[in-house]
């Protein structure tokens, strides 16, 4: 038979492990929220270098266009000086630059929520047992969580998309750079074989 004295060794027992699992718990959700924050940050740093990758490539994109019209001016003199009746441009060159300049990127990341912006919740993350301000600290942290995950996912969604527009102004960049080549070639033939003739 159990005495009096025993059954409170238990009850305190009982209790002292709840308190641990409670503790544990507790700094556990806390851990949780400085990954998610630090994650958070990853992204931020993310989204900036690819703005900045973005402007990078709309500089070549820009200095590609450039050298374009410089090639039609250098084509025209080139063709002024030999009296060339039949010089076309490429069908490549067509195919590239076509009548229009467009495929330049001009979308930014959407917008990001901050941390302070918090889900709505039907109920609780947790199942409280003590009913004690750890167990209050842990919903606040798990609803953190829950907060920057979703930022976390629609930052990966703003990443995805700004990576799908850049791999395809990095594929049209490549064309131009390509057809630009060409023409250059073909000028200095033509220039070449201008000069021997002169």
């Amino acid at each position: 038979m159990m005495t009096a004295g025993a059954g409170g060794a238990d009850s305190h027992e009982a209790q002292s492990c709840v308190d641990q699992v409670t503790d544990e718990s507790l700094e556990s959700s806390r851990r949780m929220v400085k990954l998610v924050e630090e994650s958070k940050d990853a992204g931020i740093r993310i989204l900036v270098m690819l703005d900045e990758q973005g402007e990078q490539l709309d500089r070549i994109d820009e200095g590609l266009d450039q050298i374009n019209q410089d090639m039609k001016e250098a084509e025209k003199n080139l063709t002024d000086m030999a009296k060339l009746k039949n010089f076309k441009a490429s069908e490549a060159y067509k195919a590239v630059w076509g009548n229009t300049q467009d495929g330049v990127v001009s979308t930014q990341p959407s917008h990001v929520a901050d941390d302070r912006e918090q889900m709505i919740m039907t109920g609780g993350y947790i199942q409280r047992i003590t009913n004690d301000a750890r167990e209050d600290e842990m919903e606040e942290n798990l609803v953190q969580v829950g907060s920057i995950l979703g930022n976390l996912r629609s930052m990966a969604l703003d990443v995805g998309n700004e990576i799908d527009i850049q791999n395809k102004q990095v594929d049209k960049i490549r064309e131009k750079v390509t057809v630009n080549e060409d023409r250059i070639r073909q000028a200095n033939t033509q220039a070449n074989k201008i000069l021997k003739n002169a």
